[in-house]
């Protein structure tokens, strides 16, 4: 994927996401796209620990959905963090 199309999934994940873990109202769009972009890296590490196989991303409902898991998880530890 080109940097423009990481941008536009990276904004989108990092949007649902942030609307799943109830941090909407505190994030702007830019952090939402870094919330994204960082959360689809790491959901993809993730699918390629569990499924032993290489993860590529395209833009599709596959990816979005390991990318919006990426980023909740990114916003729950970094939630934990902040309430210590």
């Amino acid at each position: 994927m080109g940097l423009v199309t990481w941008i536009v999934f990276g904004a989108l994940a990092g949007w649902v996401a942030s609307m799943i873990a109830g941090t909407n109202q505190r994030q702007g769009c830019f952090l939402n796209i870094v919330v994204g972009v960082v959360g689809a890296f790491i959901g993809g590490l993730i699918m390629e620990l569990l499924t032993g196989s290489d993860f590529s991303f395209g833009f599709n409902l596959r990816s979005f959905g390991v990318a919006v898991v990426g980023a909740v998880l990114l916003l729950a530890i970094t939630g934990m963090n902040r309430k210590r």
